[in-house]
């Protein structure tokens, strides 16, 4: 589909990637419909709904506004990082990663499946991660989530693929936001992890958005890495003993936070 003729729902329109993702989608002519959890205003003049995704209400709130807006893209750009060892994560912040990468997606599209079913051409775009493909030492809850992310788009892509919708899936690695905390940052930094530029990941959700390919996978050798963990799991096992060692050394193994 042509930018200049979508009509974009952006989720976690407010955040790091999003605020980048929501100006390329305008400058390149798309009209953008912002959420945000809190109250927001925008000089721009993005429009925006306010709703929290992790309860019932939002999602209804968010599905109701861009059936008044007509909307035929949802870009779901919202969620939340989930590093560290194991042992150290507290149980609400599992579920809370789990929901808000996975299932607040899941929920909202399916709420919107119906109004974006009656248009002529829609677009879902999940916007998943690298470490949804590759499992790395110290993201253990956040590749669960974005790997079941994963899985629900490509299942969801099937089942589609007779109706007016494209699902895509558009799997960034790590970018240059205040997504992480300064302990991520600095295991990244440690194992010479590559990152991205939040401008190149926007530029690459124009770009997917206008082929109606797939997928779309940013950076090498993560490209690579997708591909021989999705053939050959095992092969990759031992390329992450710096990852490990790095893990072991900056964040503690016990003591989890309730």
């Amino acid at each position: 589909m042509k930018i200049s003729d979508t009509r974009v729902l952006l989720t976690g329109a407010s955040g790091g990637i999003g605020q980048t993702m929501a100006a390329a989608l305008q400058q390149a002519g798309a009209q953008v419909l912002g959420v945000s959890r809190s109250p927001h205003q925008d000089a721009t003049g993005l429009r925006w709904v306010q709703a929290d995704l992790s309860h019932a209400e939002g999602v209804a709130r968010v599905a109701q506004a861009a059936r008044a807006w007509d909307a035929n893209v949802v870009v779901h750009a919202a969620g939340l990082p989930g590093f560290g060892a194991l042992p150290q994560l507290a149980p609400a912040q599992m579920q809370a990663v789990l929901h808000a990468n996975l299932l607040a997606p899941m929920l909202l599209t399916q709420a919107l499946l119906p109004q974006l079913l009656r248009q002529p051409k829609a677009q879902i775009v999940f916007v998943g991660s690298a470490l949804g493909r590759i499992g790395l030492p110290g993201f253990s809850l956040y590749s669960a989530s974005k790997a079941g992310l994963h899985g629900f788009a490509e299942a969801l892509r099937r089942e589609l693929a007779d109706s007016p919708v494209r699902v895509q899936l558009l799997a960034p690695r790590s970018t240059r936001t205040s997504f992480n905390d300064a302990t991520a940052q600095a295991y990244n930094q440690a194992t010479g992890t590559a990152s991205d530029s939040a401008e190149r990941v926007a530029q690459a959700l124009l770009g997917l958005i206008e082929s109606e390919a797939a997928e779309r996978y940013i950076g090498w050798p993560e490209r690579l890495g997708v591909r021989l963990g999705g053939a050959f799991p095992p092969l990759l096992d031992g390329s992450f003993k710096k990852h490990r060692r790095q893990l072991a050394a900056s964040t503690p193994t016990e003591g989890v936070t309730p």
